[in-house]
């Protein structure tokens, strides 16, 4: 996908605005741009200092396009590592345009998706993990998804894969000296010190591993499925979070046959609010096709906020609340309309539905009105711990796809290894599976040989001009 030569493109949004970015990468980049302006200090390029900003006129066939304020950086020292040139001018479409066919009509190339990133990539200006990064910056939509993506743009989880890596290859070098010296039966590799380091790597990629539990959801927003009986309240929790009305509340049973789903950032978190359907037994056609996607929503949330009426029978709570449970989800059991009742919210009943929760680590309870702002607070408050805690065992947290499949296949070769370790196995097998190791390892931040088909993927999510 990397075209040859100088590229161009339009770093800022389409359309018009105050300002329009123009970028230019390659090794032309400085001399095409001189031809086209020339700076109002009258200087000529080779007496400004890179990295420095300077004013100048665009001029195409003694035509005046714009004045234009201009930056150029000489390789390396640059974002691509290549000879770079931003020209910032006046955000009309027609001049930006005009700007870009003048360096066209010159035989520079239009830029491809993620083209100065992948340049940047293969300059070693920085590694796959964090080009990747970069692109997690530019979608982030809220605070927790920016932290975590200008951590790994900065190195932190490429420092660690590459630590991980060294060690795995420092096992392998050890086991195949024993081999080049087998028939000397002379052994370089401690069995105990090595049972050792593996039991440590395996643990280190296992809560790598387990931390995009925590790092998928901040990025992508946090699925939570608001359900229940019929008239439990849903649509008024989901119209009460949001204060305004996303849902039609009425008194009749079963008004919400569709997927009412916005987005709510609580300090700092993404939040999107599922209101489904209430469960129940139908024959209603619609209301039965509601209920289903309902049930399929469940199996995909993250948090589950089970509204119930204290009036409603134990039995057929508790049996409603164990089917809808799975491994990865976490439960709030609320007690809604706790304002009509003149005792308030039953903690005693609400703790006999926690008891019936299989993971009661997952599951948490507590009553609100729909009608009090200020009983929404602790709910509110208990779905940021939630998240919270699913990262709160892991420094380095993995928030990408193919770095959790990557780490996937790595642990899947390291077991294989140390179910080879204790079967005395011979050292040439458990290369076999380390080196596979080491590979998915290195496939993460790209010290392997990436494939052309895997940098097509990740860069052709990128925006073009970046």
């Amino acid at each position: 996908m990397l075209s040859e030569g100088t590229i161009i493109a339009l770093s800022t949004p389409q359309g018009s605005g105050a300002i329009g970015v123009i970028r230019l990468s390659g090794s032309t980049a400085i001399e095409k741009a001189a031809h086209f302006i020339l700076a109002k200090s009258k200087k000529e390029w080779s007496e400004i200092q890179p990295n420095t900003a300077f004013l100048g006129d665009f001029c195409n066939d003694g035509q005046l396009i714009d004045e234009v304020l201009v930056t150029f950086f000489k390789g390396p020292n640059s974002y691509t590592g290549e000879d770079v040139v931003e020209i910032s001018c006046h955000g009309s479409p027609y001049i930006q345009q005009k700007i870009i066919t003048s360096f066209l009509d010159e035989g520079i190339l239009p830029a491809q998706a993620g083209e100065f990133t992948l340049r940047a990539y293969l300059n070693k200006k920085m590694d796959l993990s964090q080009a990747e990064a970069v692109a997690d910056i530019i979608a982030s939509e809220n605070e927790a998804a920016h932290a975590l993506a200008i951590q790994q743009m900065r190195g932190g989880f490429s420092k660690n894969m590459e630590q991980l890596r060294q060690q795995l290859i420092q096992f392998k070098a050890l086991i195949e000296l024993e081999l080049d010296f087998s028939e000397e039966e002379v052994n370089f590799a401690n069995k105990d010190q090595l049972r050792e380091l593996l039991q440590t790597l395996h643990k280190e990629i296992r809560t790598l591993k387990q931390s995009f539990a925590y790092g998928n959801v901040i990025k992508t927003g946090v699925p939570v499925a608001i359900a229940g009986k019929p008239n439990a309240g849903k649509s008024s929790l989901l119209n009460a979070l949001f204060k305004e009305e996303k849902a039609i509340v009425s008194s009749i049973p079963g008004t919400t046959r569709d997927i009412i789903e916005d987005t709510l950032i609580i300090q700092g978190i993404s939040f999107r609010f599922i209101d489904t359907a209430g469960l129940r037994e139908t024959k209603d056609v619609v209301e039965a096709m509601g209920v289903k996607k309902a049930k399929d929503k469940i199996t995909q949330a993250t948090i589950l906020l089970y509204l119930y009426e204290k009036t409603t029978a134990f039995e057929t709570l508790s049996k409603e609340i164990k089917t809808l449970q799975h491994e990865n989800l976490n439960m709030v059991l609320i007690e809604n309309k706790i304002d009509q009742n003149t005792e308030g919210f039953d903690s005693v009943f609400n703790q006999k539905l926690l008891n019936t929760v299989h993971d009661s680590s997952k599951a948490f309870g507590m009553g609100i009105s729909t009608l009090q702002e200020e009983s929404l607070e602790p709910l509110k408050k208990n779905l940021v711990e939630t998240i919270q805690a699913l990262g709160n065992n892991a420094s380095v947290i993995v928030n990408n796809t193919r770095h959790f499949h990557a780490l996937t296949l790595a642990l899947e070769a390291l077991e294989l290894v140390m179910e080879g370790l204790e079967n005395d196995i011979p050292g040439d097998l458990l290369s076999i599976e380390l080196k596979e190791a080491i590979f998915h390892i290195g496939s993460i931040t790209g010290t392997i040989d990436a494939d052309e088909d895997i940098l097509g993927t990740i860069f052709g999510q990128f925006c073009i001009g970046k």
